[in-house]
């Protein structure tokens, strides 16, 4: 939550993120219906596609148009931006993004290639990482299409309904909302952990991230 606020704080004071204000919200989405909802969906598209944080988009989202709509409107744009960023990959990018990333498209491939649905969702769910450097990755990697999106679509929902919660608070009950916000944060958190960990058939995402998470420990105490 620190970095969050730390963050809206840059996009706000710096040239970047003008769109990315209330101020800016007020005036060009909000009360603008339709017309506002689709300009909100491009820009989330285009923000979550390029790697803006789409915790902040999704805030913004709870903001502008309430928590169930907000939720569904910016979960519709991060996936646009998913899909967008994996076809940019497999389609036009292949080589800069094979050198860039080679070693995590290598483990990203056989963290995925069996059950990608399943794996997707747990990579999502997880409350680290890069979601458009896992877009890239899988882009140019051998993994279905569908099923990576399908995972992807269903392991946002959480955070996205958490952050725009946290956004429709800024003006109706803020403590209420940011201290309910915080609860569900925590807790999908320690939720995505304990499903990498025991999840995941043995397969390794990342290294690091697996001592990080504690599910090294968890692999070793496993093994008879």
């Amino acid at each position: 939550m620190a970095t969050l606020a730390g963050l809206l704080y840059l996009f706000d004071s710096q040239d970047i993120g003008q769109i990315l204000t209330n101020d800016w919200i007020e005036t060009h989405i909000k009360g603008q219906g339709m017309a506002g909802e689709i300009l909100f969906i491009t820009i989330a598209t285009l923000a979550t596609g390029l790697g803006l944080p789409r915790q902040i988009i999704s805030s913004l989202a709870g903001y502008a148009f309430g928590i169930w709509l907000g939720t569904g409107l910016m979960l519709l744009g991060t996936v646009l931006g998913c899909i967008g960023s994996f076809y940019y990959a497999r389609l036009l990018a292949r080589g800069p993004v094979q050198r860039k990333f080679s070693g995590r498209i290598r483990r990203l491939d056989d963290f995925l290639h069996d059950n990608t649905f399943t794996m997707t969702l747990l990579i999502r769910m997880l409350p680290v990482g890069s979601n458009v450097a896992t877009n890239l990755a899988a882009g140019v990697s051998s993994v279905r299409a569908m099923p990576f999106f399908t995972g992807s679509a269903i392991g946002y929902l959480p955070q996205t309904f958490i952050f725009a919660l946290l956004g429709s608070g800024v003006a109706v009950d803020p403590a209420g909302r940011i201290s309910l916000s915080v609860i569900l944060f925590v807790g999908s958190g320690v939720l995505g952990v304990y499903l990498y960990r025991h999840f995941r058939h043995g397969k390794s995402l990342d290294k690091n991230l697996d001592v990080e998470l504690g599910a090294s420990k968890t692999e070793k105490t496993e093994q008879p």
